[in-house]
């Protein structure tokens, strides 16, 4: 059995890293050197594990999910109530979906983040709901590791097999490197595939500007135009042409983080415009089907449309964030950020998003929610079969 002080001595020497600090977090440590370590951790601590969640049959026709991210598992949870208020077949919890980083002591046992995961599992209004809703998952930074998060993180793969328990991956996601999955829904003509994207196991570092560098618009970075930036790495991208290749008839992709906006600087694919461009071909060669882009992080919620190759009715995009820790007013929030790709204000407000497809008319409709139920924001477009 490995004392506290043993877990800190070999954090220690196998990283050359000194606890206290964020930089500890951009060490590219060997993960095989903790591959022992945390074979004798997983003896001694009890991961928590959510609930079982309802199975959505693969002949499901999906006319209505909704979709969230970035919940505070200190806060309050009652936006569960709202989201069920909506009836829907599906939820998607894209990232955020516990805050695992703050209290992280920096230790390689990541025990903030187990202990977040065991906080949210307390919440009878998460109990319930999971238990009610089929519902999908990918992460984000805060329940990856730590703010702004990428490649680099030293432990992501013992943080990865803390999501993958509690959430009961299935085996496709626990047999590869990161947490990208995809699902198609429904009968031939009104197929639905759900791709979820892991913006964090590869991505490389994000570029900080240079001292004394003034950037144009509110933010952290500048882009990364190099051709060695990675957004997804190269399995994933192999990945996604693949299910890109599968026939659908509306295909939802999944980004926790930003992909339409050129209006901030934080995280988002404007960072990485190569990556983007590269994401657009991709999405621009798919095998027919409309298309939507869901994405989340931001601490706003809003609607965007961008004119891209391959969307011959442009490219529409829906954030849906945060669903307890909101950090403006909607008048702020619209006030700060000008962006003349938004459709309509932007969502201070704490919010979740609802995609819903009237197949008869092939139009889908998206509204981001306030957490009771009350629409904020709704566009609507159609899509070609």
């Amino acid at each position: 059995m490995l004392t506290s002080s043993r877990r800190r001595f070999l954090f220690l020497s196998t990283s050359g890293l000194v606890a206290g600090g964020a930089a500890h977090a951009q060490s590219s440590t060997p993960a095989v050197l903790l591959e022992p370590y945390y074979r004798d951790l997983e003896d001694e601590v009890a991961l928590p594990r959510a609930p079982e969640g309802p199975p959505l049959a693969l002949e499901t026709e999906i006319t209505r999910f909704a979709v969230g991210s970035c919940n505070n598992q200190e806060g309050d949870q009652s936006f569960w109530q709202g989201i069920a208020s909506r009836n829907p077949q599906l939820f998607l919890y894209i990232g955020d979906n516990v805050y695992g980083d703050p209290g992280w002591d920096g230790g390689a046992d990541l025990g903030s983040l187990r202990r977040a995961y065991e906080r949210l599992n307390g919440h009878p209004q998460f109990q319930e709901f999971r238990k009610t809703v089929p519902m999908h998952t990918v992460w984000d930074d805060h329940d990856y590791g730590f703010n702004d998060g990428g490649a680099v993180f030293p432990f992501k793969r013992w943080s990865e097999h803390i999501y993958e328990t509690f959430w009961n991956s299935p085996e496709d996601v626990r047999g590869r490197e990161g947490v990208y999955h995809a699902r198609t829904y429904g009968p031939q003509g009104r197929r639905v595939q759900v791709i979820l994207l892991d913006t964090r196991f590869q991505r490389s570092p994000l570029v900080p500007p240079a001292p004394g560098q003034t950037l144009p618009v509110n933010g952290r970075y500048v882009p990364d135009t190099s051709a060695d930036a990675q957004m997804l790495g190269e399995a994933q991208w192999d990945w996604l042409a693949e299910e890109l290749a599968k026939p659908a008839d509306l295909r939802v992709v999944v980004s926790s983080i930003q992909v339409l906006s050129d209006a901030h600087l934080w995280e988002g694919w404007e960072l990485m415009p190569r990556e983007r461009e590269r994401l657009y071909a991709a999405l621009g060669a798919r095998r027919g089907g409309g298309l939507v882009l869901l994405s989340g992080d931001r601490h706003v919620g809003a609607i965007y449309r961008k004119d891209v190759p391959g969307a011959a009715q442009g490219l529409w995009e829906m954030t849906a964030s945060s669903l307890n820790r909101p950090n403006a007013s909607n008048a702020e929030a619209t006030a700060r950020e000008p962006d003349a790709d938004r459709q309509g204000m932007c969502v201070g407000d704490a919010n979740f998003g609802e995609v819903a497809v009237d197949w008869a008319a092939r139009k889908v409709t998206l509204t981001v929610c306030r957490t009771d139920g009350q629409p904020l924001v709704t566009r609507s477009f159609g899509f070609a079969a």
